[in-house]
């Protein structure tokens, strides 16, 4: 099993992340949807990432890398809305093509919530079609809360948004 690591994102990670969105972005468009062309220019890509570090430093997200032992990235896992009162947050994660299926988004979900122990609830949600991530959530601890009855179309196959909840013990 590989051993990863969790790192909150830093300015300096920004070429690196932006590699790593590029190589896998069909990979990630047959799952979520796209963020667009523009997205993937240096200069947008670069602004958005400052916009995102800004985010982070007021406190109302957090976001991680999960890098190899050789601290390259394999994926990333995000917190957001984050509403230190009530201690809840949405979670949002995605591994390369090359990482999934070997329990590393499980081990990442793991590492973070293990961190984040002000934490007493995070939301989270997936699609029907994307069995890994509801795979991921249940293996820690997530509830299934429910699946949406809006229907949307993606690459041409049907899908809801499911549900979960973490309740820390």
């Amino acid at each position: 099993m590989m051993e990863i690591s969790l790192s909150l994102l830093q300015e300096n990670d920004a070429e690196e992340l932006l590699e790593f969105e590029t190589e896998n972005r069909r990979f990630f468009e047959k799952m979520v949807p796209g963020r667009g062309d523009d997205y993937y220019q240096w200069a947008i890509f670069l602004e958005r990432h400052r916009e995102l570090l800004e985010e982070q430093e007021r406190g109302i997200c957090r976001f991680y890398l999960a890098k190899d032992p050789d601290s390259n990235i394999v994926g990333r896992i995000n917190l957001v809305d984050i509403d230190e009162a009530t201690g809840t947050a949405e979670i949002g994660f995605r591994l390369g093509e090359n990482y999934g299926g070997k329990g590393l988004g499980s081990i990442a979900l793991h590492l973070l919530l293990s961190t984040e122990s002000n934490l007493k609830q995070i939301h989270a949600k997936t699609t029907t079609v994307n069995k890994s991530s509801q795979k991921v959530l249940e293996k820690n601890g997530f509830i299934h809360m429910g699946i949406s009855d809006d229907e949307f179309e993606m690459n041409g196959e049907k899908m809801r948004f499911v549900r979960y909840l973490w309740v820390s013990n």
